[in-house]
């Protein structure tokens, strides 16, 4: 299994008493009553040293994403991070380590070649390692934000991915006239290293235009879900069920998933030691209504379908909006939303939920809502040394091809395992 260290890059450092009647955490959270720039250095800074330290405990790739205008994570454009974390791997002769932009949205930039030329460069920065995230986005981030029309967004999602993979690989002039995007002539300067181009990645939640999408296309899928792997079962199923009927086989490199994850020396010290961060990032950060989120037109009437019929087992948690106060830390983590525990329990419980929703790549937060740097560097540290390499040994007996990441990096050497272990 590849295991990737992913950053949502938060505010650590809101008031108790936040949101304080906001209707959302998102948009609508003021910066200059709760911001600071000064702490936001520090943030900055602490977040590519973590994801750093990662890099050298031998994690299979780093993560950042995309969002704009909340404290939950402002990582504006994932791409600047991208370009230092690309360098620093390099001088640091950590080139084992992908690249896993999760990613820049091409459905709220024009032209979206623009991204085609930040992850091209990305790519040459470090020597074929990027895998190229293109996440539809949210409504709070395109729609509201950058103002993308939502009943559009989907649409141009589709149209930005085809005209960015043409100018990776066109070998002439074009022009592109299509609905949303009109180029007279497209000559990518520079292209990828890898050839045709990158690894595509696509993450999602609950969509199944965006799981058949993936099907069609060959793609892997991303499932972030905020809510554990005992909510992700019934997801997974149907995604997979939808594999069946599009043709593919059952490779657990076709899916991903998003956990968050703390480890402490016994199961009570983890509980005690995460519980304010775990209610941090689920009372504070996640404070967001559906019209945000969703707008009326975000999502097509194939996946609105979907949900409708699927009944209230499937809807459960798929709502980021769900009122989420009432539960403790001690409830979500009992419900699994987050994964926390002594080495030997988060290593039993992530293999569980690895096997069980048949993922081939696994993203673990090992840094969310308030947790302090040095806090984070201790949860990097443990989960890299006493849990990251028996994870990494997972599906290695299937012997499944990879074709979703690096070329260059499918095969790890045993010396990069090893780095955990140091």
């Amino acid at each position: 299994m590849k295991v990737t260290m992913f950053h949502f890059m938060p505010y650590r450092d809101l008031p108790d008493d936040f949101p304080r009647g906001l209707a959302s955490a998102w948009v609508d959270a003021p910066w200059w009553e709760y911001g600071d720039a000064d702490k936001v250095t520090n943030y900055y800074n602490w977040s590519i040293d973590e994801l750093m330290l990662a890099a050298k405990l031998g994690f299979d790739g780093i993560g950042t994403n995309e969002h704009h205008q909340n404290p939950y994570g402002f990582m504006c454009n994932p791409n600047l991070f991208g370009a230092i974390l690309a360098k620093m791997t390099c001088d640091q002769g950590l080139e084992h380590v992908a690249l896993v932009q999760l990613g820049a949205t091409v459905a709220a930039t024009s032209p979206p070649i623009r991204i085609a030329e930040e992850y091209a460069v990305l790519d040459c920065i470090s020597g074929g390692r990027l895998i190229a995230g293109i996440p539809l986005g949210l409504g709070c981030d395109a729609n509201i934000s950058y103002g993308v029309t939502p009943i559009e967004q989907r649409e141009r999602w589709r149209e930005a991915v085809d005209l960015m993979l043409r100018a990776w690989t066109a070998k002439e002039f074009f022009a592109w006239n299509g609905k949303h995007y009109q180029l007279p002539k497209v000559n990518l300067w520079p292209r990828p290293v890898q050839d045709p181009h990158p690894p595509l990645l696509v993450p999602g939640t609950v969509s199944s235009t965006t799981w058949d999408y993936c099907h069609d296309r060959n793609l892997p899928f991303a499932y972030l879900s905020y809510f554990g792997g005992k909510s992700a079962n019934n997801v997974m199923d149907r995604f997979w069920e939808r594999a069946v009927a599009k043709g593919k086989d059952a490779n657990p490199y076709r899916a991903t998933f998003l956990q968050l994850v703390g480890v402490a020396e016994t199961d009570s010290q983890a509980e005690e030691q995460y519980a304010k961060h775990v209610e941090y990032f689920y009372h504070k950060l996640l404070h967001q209504p559906t019209y945000q989120i969703a707008p009326p037109g975000y999502a097509d009437y194939k996946s609105l379908l979907n949900l409708l019929v699927s009944g209230k087992d499937f809807l459960q948690y798929a709502d980021l909006s769900i009122d989420l106060k009432p539960l403790s830390a001690k409830d979500m983590i009992e419900n699994e939303f987050v994964v926390v525990g002594s080495p030997a329990t988060v290593r039993e419980k992530l293999e569980s939920m690895a096997k069980r929703l048949n993922v081939g790549h696994l993203m673990v937060a090992l840094q969310f809502g308030s947790m302090p740097h040095g806090q984070a560097k201790s949860n990097i540290e443990l989960f890299g040394r006493n849990v990251l390499p028996h994870l990494q040994s997972i599906w290695e007996d299937k012997k499944w091809d990879n074709p979703w990441w690096p070329k260059r990096l499918r095969n790890r050497s045993p010396e990069h395992r090893e780095l955990a272990m140091a």
